[in-house]
């Protein structure tokens, strides 16, 4: 409580978070004001307690071939309750229910990398990451979908053309390559002369 009677002399504070130094002054006051507070009390250390701030910004994506990327922004260490603070990564195939886990037992993690060779280009994941400590296991983000590396185009352009323009220059054509699942995202052309 803000004000406590006279005749009191001990109070509990609630509120506090968890597994945080605080000191502590008291000041008395009647009805003509307030006089100085006392001297700080000695230092304080409130208990560990299970993190309950699960990571944000979830995403990721990239890497290289058979390589899914996870990342995500970490908990401030304001936040994280006590001794042993780490990330717990789930992640499944979309469309799949098993869940694969996986532990970071680093506070200053902010990514994830899962190589199998079973995955291809491309694939949607359903991503969560979660926090831990000493005193257990916390809360977990909400799901995010994350794709899995890609792999270099497999298909060439096709309709190749060529046009003389002048006596030094030749105009090269050709269909661009559609978006798919084993083409990825196309960031460019290379032309070569034979």
């Amino acid at each position: 409580p803000e004000v406590i009677n006279g005749r009191t002399h001990k109070a509990t504070v609630v509120d506090l978070s968890p597994w945080v130094e605080y000191e502590f002054r008291v000041v008395a006051s009647n009805s003509v004001g307030i006089g100085e507070p006392s001297r700080p009390s000695a230092l304080l250390k409130t208990k560990a307690a299970v993190p309950v701030v699960a990571p944000t910004n979830i995403s990721g994506g990239g890497g290289s071939r058979s390589e899914l990327v996870i990342t995500w922004e970490p908990v401030l260490e304001e936040l994280q309750n006590g001794e042993g603070f780490g990330y717990i990564i789930m992640f499944r195939p979309l469309g799949s229910t098993t869940w694969t886990k996986a532990v970071v037992a680093s506070v200053e993690a902010n990514k994830y990398v899962y190589r199998n060779e079973s995955i291809t280009p491309l694939s949607p994941f359903e991503v969560k990451v979660g926090v831990y400590n000493n005193e257990g296991e916390g809360t977990l983000s909400s799901i995010s979908i994350v794709y899995s590396g890609e792999d270099e185009p497999q298909i060439a352009p096709a309709g190749t053309s060529a046009l003389s323009v002048s006596a030094a220059e030749v105009e090269v054509s050709w269909q661009p390559i559609a978006w798919n699942r084993h083409t990825g995202r196309v960031l460019g052309y290379e032309v070569r002369r034979l």
